[in-house]
């Protein structure tokens, strides 16, 4: 009857939650999935409600099984740069705009012209991109102003969805710096909300929760959720952090000589950092320990790739899974190389290290004797060289080689892909 702690992950499409051990050995769990819509081309809403929901569907399976006596703690964990306008009570005023929304575009080039780019990233840790939620602020302000003044005089929030679910979990508004710091408003060095940042997209600290250091105690759980949820009233609730980072510190990722590789939808790796860099290589974050930084590389088209090169340009018996299977039987026959065929893997843009939204997805050498088999190779050859590609930029910055990597996400499964 040992001491439990839930730990809890609100992502793009679901809700999870374990209950671990002190050994870190999982106990039980829960799971509960929600809608991700697609209002126009490019743009990516939520109702921020059915995080919650699904938040406390997934605590309350995962309750189930133990005894809530055992819980002692719950942290969050969650999907980045994605944000929703709340009244002070937490109510959503509009949609979610979810952290893929790309219809930032002209605050983007606004930004980029007036020159302030490169003040911007030296004080955000973020090249000005359509990534940020800044921008993506920016926009829905310029075509939902409403969202921001209402007109009943209460006050407005503008939160991520770790604060968004503390909220209601504690009934207060507070977040992490390595949950907030994504949305592009905080000033990395003095590890505060940016004036600037807040001011450039007609914010103030009014409109933002406290910020608090991962692992502080952030609240307790109110009776009315705990009776929902299967908790005892008056459980700790502790700050978290963003996926990403969240995913380093799970894989044991805090120097700079170690990296985290999540071969997902994107590619995403990082390392930790003692002090506070900048570069086109990379985004600065903070990481899921206290007082440390993380250098995170992206590239948006990982898995995603292999599953357009399936769903679009196949059509072929059995699940979209068995298929991926197949060709990666074949693609292992073939040598490196793929017999002549390069591909450069950027069919959703490319962030570092040239922060190109427009760019796109190329394939050079095309032969009739290549067949998807050749294709799905390339496309794995293309991200391990851009992956190389990020990780001399990282080396390069820190001084530090990279002895090894800690593989995760669904793509890790492939041994081929991983070599």
């Amino acid at each position: 009857m040992t001491e439990l702690v839930l730990g809890i992950d609100c992502s793009t499409t679901s809700a999870k939650c374990i209950a671990w051990d002190r050994d870190g050995r999982e106990v039980a769990s829960g799971r509960a999935s929600f809608g991700l819509s697609n209002p126009a081309p490019s743009g990516y809403e939520q109702d921020a409600l059915q995080w919650w929901e699904a938040t406390v569907s997934a605590i309350a399976q995962t309750t189930a099984e133990v005894d809530p006596a055992r819980i002692v703690g719950v942290c969050i964990t969650h999907q980045r740069e994605t944000f929703v306008v709340t009244d002070e009570d937490g109510h959503p005023r509009g949609p979610a705009i979810v952290w893929m929304d790309e219809r930032a575009r002209a605050q983007v080039a606004q930004v980029r012209r007036s020159g302030r780019a490169e003040a911007i990233h030296r004080q955000t840790g973020k090249p000005v991109s359509l990534t940020p939620s800044i921008y993506k602020i920016m926009w829905q302000r310029a075509g939902a102003e409403h969202l921001y003044a209402p007109s009943d005089g209460r006050g407005v929030r503008v939160v991520d969805v770790h604060a968004f679910l503390v909220k209601r979990l504690t009934g207060v508004w507070r977040t992490s710096t390595a949950s907030a710091d994504p949305m592009g408003l905080v000033d990395m060095a003095s590890r505060a909300w940016s004036a600037p940042m807040l001011a450039l997209a007609s914010l103030d600290e009014r409109h933002v929760p406290e910020l608090v250091e991962p692992g502080a105690l952030l609240g307790e759980v109110l009776p009315q959720v705990a009776e929902r949820c299967g908790l005892r009233p008056g459980t700790p609730v502790f700050a978290g952090a963003g996926d990403g980072q969240a995913a380093g510190l799970g894989a044991g990722v805090t120097g700079p000589s170690e990296a985290y590789l999540n071969l997902g939808t994107a590619v995403v790796s990082g390392v930790g950092s003692a002090s506070y860099l900048t570069s086109e290589a990379f985004r600065t974050l903070f990481g899921g320990v206290p007082g440390q930084f993380f250098l995170e590389t992206d590239l948006k088209g990982g898995t995603f790739t292999l599953n357009w090169l399936v769903q679009k340009m196949m059509e072929r018996p059995g699940t979209p899974a068995q298929t991926l299977d197949a060709l990666q039987a074949r693609a292992a026959t073939l040598p490196p190389g793929a017999q002549g065929l390069i591909l450069v893997p950027y069919w959703c843009g490319v962030m570092n290290p040239f922060w190109d939204d427009d760019a796109s997805g190329v394939m050079v050498g095309l032969r009739g004797h290549h067949g998807p088999a050749h294709v799905y190779r390339a496309v794995l050859e293309g991200i391990a060289f851009e992956q190389r590609l990020h990780t001399e930029g990282v080396q390069e910055a820190t001084g530090v080689p990279i002895e090894s990597f800690v593989a995760m996400g669904g793509g890790a499964r492939s041994a081929m892909w991983r070599q």
